[in-house]
């Protein structure tokens, strides 16, 4: 045996080399397996934490950039130095528009990832006993991870970033998901929806108001080009979607195998309609009128619901390497669209921000329709049941931990800055803009918006 002698205090210790590795676990086969599929969960339950805390952030800070633009920055530039560096950048040109372009197609992708983490992959297993009627409603139809997500992943921001947006935005992650939206807003996946923004535009009568120069020269080549990219790759979308759903290789057929191609293309386009009507009531309620609490939080329910259904008849469930890659394409490309960015490009410009645009354009007439109103009852009587009212208990642990004041406490009240010789600026009527009316909803420091859930069924009328 050789030994090293180490100083130590003033007596010698010795240093047995035998006994370096006495305590290592042997590595077997059975035992990397066990590693392995430790690890993997591990990264599995991380990435489901960490969409959700994604998708948190991002639907917090929408409330907050789209609050923020008429209240003068210079209140809150010394208080809060990072919330006035992502304003800077948000409201520069037509930079805001662009952030919530990119937004929206990032929360899908990542609602549709969600959705594939989630759902069974075989319906007909046992899960804790449970009856197959809890089991269809919670695991099958998606309940469970629908309220998960609806709940944790973006009303409990909401809630709190529609009051304390300058808290919110406060965090140099709110300016990173800023220049990812803006990224991806850049490379002109979305760009088809600026054809749509200018068809409604002529057909409205009504141009669209920039905050930018005309595009001239290589910049307007370079956005066109973007839109002919974009028409190709939508159209490539939904060509994938059509030919997945006709022939059996969608999550739907695993999860509803009774529901026949065609019916399930019947209703893909439906559920769509479901989600572009209930984006544009939020457009159209901006514009003309005080959008009630009430029905954001029931169209926030209903809309992530028609997610995951919507992401359940898009999503691709072709294993790469099998011979059946869609078109033949490789497996790596297979693989990428098993993610889901078919669905989440064709439901962003088909189903969400095409209807934003046309109630943009039309509020009143969006708002006279009768499908309008039975959607307001529906998302009113959502909110009403309190399934997501646990989202107010959340928003008030996570406003105390975070230590997020009222943006009246930085800025006071409109009245109060007003008085103070910082009015909040004016946004005249627009087409096209993704926030909505020229910012006539909620007012930073009001209270007319997100103060807490029904507390009787006389608040729906109130």
């Amino acid at each position: 045996m050789t030994s090293t002698e180490v100083q130590s205090g003033s007596a010698p210790a010795v240093k047995h080399d035998a006994h370096q590795d006495g305590h290592d676990i042997k590595l077997t086969p059975f035992t990397l397996l066990r590693y392995t599929l430790s690890v993997a969960l591990l990264a599995f339950s991380i990435a489901i934490v960490v969409a959700l805390i994604f998708t948190g952030n991002t639907r917090g800070e929408q409330a907050s950039l789209v609050g923020l633009p008429p209240v003068d920055p210079d209140l809150y530039k010394d208080s809060h130095p990072i919330t006035y560096k992502v304003a800077a950048l948000a409201f520069r040109g037509d930079n805001l528009d662009r952030y919530l372009m990119g937004r929206q197609f990032m929360v899908l992708l990542v609602v549709f990832v969600i959705g594939q983490c989630t759902s069974p992959l075989d319906p007909t297993v046992d899960v804790l006993g449970l009856p197959s009627g809890v089991k269809f409603v919670f695991l099958d139809i998606g309940l469970a991870t629908i309220v998960f997500t609806c709940v944790l992943g973006q009303l409990t921001t909401q809630v709190n970033a529609s009051h304390c947006m300058i808290d919110f935005a406060n965090n140099y992650f709110a300016l990173f998901t800023l220049y990812v939206a803006m990224t991806i807003e850049f490379t002109g996946v979305m760009h088809s929806a600026y054809l749509i923004q200018n068809i409604l535009a002529a057909v409205s009568g009504k141009p669209i108001q920039s905050n930018e120069p005309p595009k001239t020269g290589f910049t307007f080549a370079f956005f066109w080009g973007r839109v002919i990219m974009s028409l190709a790759i939508l159209g490539f979308c939904v060509t994938v979607v059509l030919y997945a759903l006709l022939n059996g290789y969608t999550s739907v057929s695993v999860k509803y195998p009774s529901i026949s191609p065609p019916l399930a293309v019947v209703l893909l386009f439906f559920f769509m309609s479901v989600v572009g009507c209930l984006e544009g009531m939020q457009i159209a309620f901006f514009a003309v009128a005080k959008i009630p609490a009430s029905f954001m939080i029931g169209r926030q329910l209903t809309v992530v619901c028609s997610f995951f259904l919507v992401g359940s008849f898009t999503s691709l469930t072709i294993v790469p390497g099998e011979g059946n890659n869609i078109f033949g394409v490789s497996d790596g490309a297979q693989a990428f669209l098993n993610y889901g960015f078919q669905g989440a490009v064709m439901t962003t410009i088909l189903a969400s921000i095409t209807w934003q645009y046309a109630a943009s354009a039309f509020p009143i007439a969006f708002m006279n329709s009768p499908v309008t109103y039975v959607l307001l009852l529906v998302a009113l009587g959502l909110e009403f049941t309190g399934i997501c009212a646990g989202a107010w208990v959340l928003a008030l642990i996570q406003k105390k931990v975070m230590g997020f004041q009222y943006d009246e406490v930085y800025v006071g009240t409109p009245e109060e800055r007003l008085a103070n010789n910082h009015p909040d600026k004016e946004f005249g009527d627009d087409v096209g803009h993704l926030t909505g009316g020229g910012f006539m909803g909620h007012a930073v420091g009001s209270h007319d918006a997100l103060d807490g859930p029904i507390t009787s069924k006389d608040a729906i009328d109130a």
